[in-house]
């Protein structure tokens, strides 16, 4: 940020990142502030919850919210991801849809365009083709076009989130379709997600680099406790399951596996918070909790009002 050249009026609003899970918005995200505010893994909808993530230059300030992939649920907490992504749709004064430009416009994007040019069909929309680090420049342009004729989008661009190639000309852009008005938040605050969450969302990023198949997406994560002693921050943490034999996965042989997940976390924790920090997991079963209303409440994963076209 630009310190003193910060004013605190300017073109400022709220820009929603949607799309078909796995294809680059949390890692977008990530890119444009600078700083891992959101988790990322190459498995598919790692995301579940909004991000909110506030960009602020002296040219203006863009509140992200940053949400799971839009896809068919199969149980409800798919219905509650979808449903939080397609919620942001009313509270933001842009939509941003976001595509692999690896994989050409696929069913599930084709789903994702019909919600957003439903629901936010009074809004301006921008396309982006993700992933232009991995395509030849006559594939950027096909794949541009291709994205050009599903709808009436207000732009279309490319970039390369992973990279940063094209991220400040979709900021200008964004800035360019926002209302001129005073900030939301001060210039300094890059997010509004509580401790407890952030390092929920960070173990529950290890578990989905070390585990496999449906392991990852039958796990939750819940902070009981954080406190700090003489200089270390002692989290307590539970991570719940679905079947008894997932708990088995998770503990691994003699422990390895909770072991090898902890340490990456606190790791990572360390790093980011400049102190040293104990974390002690727990493993827990919470029968088919993916399925039940009441369990994904108690988990934290509270449904927003449902969305129609």
């Amino acid at each position: 940020m630009e310190g003193s050249l910060i004013s605190s009026q300017g073109p400022s609003g709220f820009v929603s990142l949607v799309g078909k899970p796995n294809v680059g918005k949390s890692t977008l995200l990530n890119s444009i502030l600078g700083e891992k505010v959101a988790i990322v893994s190459h498995k598919p909808q790692t995301t579940r919850n909004r991000i909110l993530g506030v960009y602020t230059s002296s040219k203006g300030q863009i509140v992200f919210l940053d949400t799971p992939g839009i896809h068919q649920p199969l149980h409800k907490l798919n219905e509650y991801m979808v449903d939080v992504a397609l919620g942001t749709l009313k509270e933001v004064d842009v939509i941003v849809l976001i595509t692999d430009g690896t994989r050409g416009i696929t069913q599930e994007d084709r789903l994702a365009l019909e919600r957003v040019f439903s629901l936010g069909r009074d809004k301006p929309v921008v396309g982006v083709v993700n992933k232009t680090d991995l395509l030849k420049p006559e594939e950027k342009e096909r794949r541009i076009q291709e994205l050009q004729t599903q709808r009436p989008f207000t732009r279309v661009l490319a970039l390369s989130a992973l990279t940063g190639e094209g991220v400040d000309t979709l900021i200008d852009t964004l800035l360019s379709l926002l209302p001129i008005g005073p900030y939301f938040y001060p210039p300094d605050m890059i997010t509004d997600q509580p401790e407890e969450f952030w390092i929920a969302e960070i173990i529950r990023e290890k578990i989905y680099l070390f585990t496999h198949q449906e392991i990852p997406y039958s796990t939750a994560v819940v902070v009981e406790e954080i406190k700090e002693k003489k200089n270390i921050l002692v989290v307590e943490a539970i991570i719940y399951v679905e079947r008894t034999s997932q708990k088995g996965i998770i503990i691994g042989q003699k422990g390895q596996m909770l072991k090898k997940i902890g340490e990456a976390a606190r790791e990572e924790l360390e790093r980011f918070l400049g102190i040293k920090v104990y974390l002690n997991l727990w493993v827990k079963v919470k029968e088919k909790w993916r399925k039940k209303e009441g369990a994904l409440r108690e988990l934290g994963y509270r449904r927003p009002p449902r969305v129609s076209s």
